[in-house]
């Protein structure tokens, strides 16, 4: 089982080419548990007029990519998730949003995703949930000591860029939205600075597979490699 690292990117009749692999490993582990259909767990952080909206966008997509059993759990931003969303399900999908809220709402069930993705359980991040992902997770900010490195809006309502624990399921730094909206820089910078050992910005429309074997590159874009060097760092592309 893996873990899967989605750059984001939405779209009303999408075919879901990012989510199908991880579908597939959540089908395959409920069949072992006598299941017809994959429960997959997909958690939320938002609120307002445009939640109901938000949560079903993302159960008809998965939906539209195969068949299984989404069970959709919101919680507004402040607010965290109690253990009881992660039981019986054969997949996890934490979404996009706020990425600072997103790492609160999850902070008192870490130790139990810890837990279940390491005995098999597929987990997929989308934007914010792929960002959480990392042992050292950048969540936002747009400024090193006040020199800019990427565009303010992708900034998180943080200015100075914020790196802090994340879940711990990858060793590598994540951005995301990469060529769609600039951030590809704010790693680069972060790295250059020495505040990550490298990482990965990831493009919308694309999903990094992190296996036991090599990284896998799916969908539209590209994933950006990030490695520090003596003369500062080196970028290049895992996939196109």
């Amino acid at each position: 089982m893996s873990i899967h690292l989605i750059g984001g990117g939405r779209a009303e009749q999408y075919d879901g080419e990012v989510y199908r692999v991880f579908l597939e490993e959540a089908a395959a582990r409920a069949s072992v548990s006598g299941r017809s259909l994959a429960r997959i767990a997909v958690l939320l952080v938002g609120g307002g007029e445009d939640a109901p909206f938000y949560a079903q966008a993302y159960r008809d997509q998965l939906l539209r990519t195969a068949p299984c059993e989404p069970v959709v759990m919101m919680v507004p931003e402040g607010e965290e998730f109690a253990s009881a969303v992660l039981t019986d399900a054969d997949g996890l999908l934490i979404g996009g949003g706020h990425t600072p809220s997103y790492l609160e709402a999850v902070l008192p069930i870490v130790d139990e995703i810890r837990l279940l993705v390491a005995d098999g359980l597929p987990y997929a991040g989308f934007s914010a949930g792929a960002m959480i992902a990392s042992d050292t997770a950048i969540i936002g900010g747009w400024q090193i000591g006040g020199v800019v490195i990427c565009p303010e809006e992708t900034g998180e309502d943080l200015d100075e860029l914020t790196i802090v624990e994340g879940l711990g399921l990858v060793d590598l730094a994540i951005d995301v939205h990469a060529a769609q909206w600039g951030t590809l820089s704010r790693l680069v910078a972060a790295t250059e600075a020495g505040l990550v050992d490298g990482g990965v910005a990831i493009d919308e429309f694309t999903v990094l597979i992190v296996g036991d074997g090599d990284l896998r590159v799916e969908g539209a874009g590209s994933v950006w490699r990030v490695t520090p060097d003596a003369n500062g760092v080196l970028v290049g592309t895992l996939g196109a």
